[in-house]
């Protein structure tokens, strides 16, 4: 070693730390309720936008010159099937007003139905849950709840939490607890069933009233071609053309919005009805296997 050179202290090198695996937390439950969350939209809003699109339709698309001809002293008549429609006269809007109505309607339960539906398929999800409670596994049960949501999820989802909570309970007897579930699936059921019915009964309405309105206007139809035929001499064929026009048109719509009125209300009941036997078949499981266990 160099003399000259001086003697530093070498310095202790540090440790060297071991990074710690990180903890794992465990995974809490999830216990967060089961919520239908249906909503459907206002009936009145509905046919007030509805008459306004029908309105505008039959005065600017429907009676617009382009489709209609001169035919003398100032009479004009139809060269279209748009033109036609429009000298069915002033039920025309209102059949529209219908017509829209219905449309929208049945678009509107369509959705909500399927929301409330849930995300799988009832049948399966009915299987599975009778198939938990064969096991005495209300966890899985309520897991199954929360993973198909919905109305149906939500009623049974509350009816579980109340059969834990019977389960619990040490003073009632076994008798006042089963019927203490029983009301609860009645009260969770009656508290869904209107959002899953709203605007079924103007749809039920207007299966008669389409089939009404359409008859009304062909009526007014038969009395302007009656008028044509009752004039002197030779019956004005524009004016005999126009009611047999006005009458065909607004049969035609009446007809048609009872039959789509028709289809959409029983295609929705009867889907209402599928997801009603569920919670019917469910509840009565959930009841039979608390008086089995308990």
């Amino acid at each position: 070693m160099d003399p000259k050179t001086p003697n530093i202290p070498q310095q202790p090198q540090a440790a060297k730390v071991q990074p710690q695996p990180a903890k794992v937390q465990p995974k809490k439950a999830d216990n967060k309720p089961v919520t239908s969350k249906v909503k459907g939209w206002n009936a009145l809003a509905v046919i007030a936008v509805c008459a306004v699109v029908a309105v505008c339709l039959y005065m600017f698309v429907l009676g617009a010159p382009s489709n209609f001809k001169e035919v003398g002293d100032g009479k004009t008549a139809p060269i279209n099937l748009l033109g036609t429609v429009y000298k069915g006269g002033f039920v025309v809007p209102i059949l529209l007003t219908c017509l829209f109505t219905v449309i929208v309607l049945t678009v509107e339960r369509f959705f909500a139905l399927s929301k409330a539906k849930g995300k799988g398929s009832i049948t399966k999800f009915v299987a599975n849950v009778k198939e938990a409670l064969r096991n005495k596994d209300i966890a899985k049960a309520e897991e199954l709840c929360r993973k198909q949501k919905g109305t149906v999820g939500a009623i049974v989802y509350a009816t579980l939490q109340k059969y834990k909570e019977m389960d619990k309970d040490t003073v009632l007897e076994k008798e006042q607890k089963l019927t203490s579930i029983q009301q609860t699936l009645e009260e969770a059921t009656a508290l869904e069933m209107p959002s899953l019915q709203q605007n079924l009964p103007i749809i039920a309405t207007l299966t008669t009233l389409g089939t009404l309105l359409g008859l009304f206007g062909t009526v007014l139809g038969m009395i302007k071609s009656f008028q044509a035929l009752s004039q002197s001499g030779a019956p004005d064929s524009t004016e005999l053309s126009t009611g047999i026009s006005e009458a065909l048109v607004n049969t035609a719509t009446g007809i048609a919005t009872a039959a789509l009125a028709l289809i959409s209300y029983n295609y929705f009941t009867g889907r209402i009805d599928n997801m009603t036997y569920a919670i019917d078949e469910l509840g009565f499981s959930i009841v039979s296997t608390f008086a089995a266990t308990h």
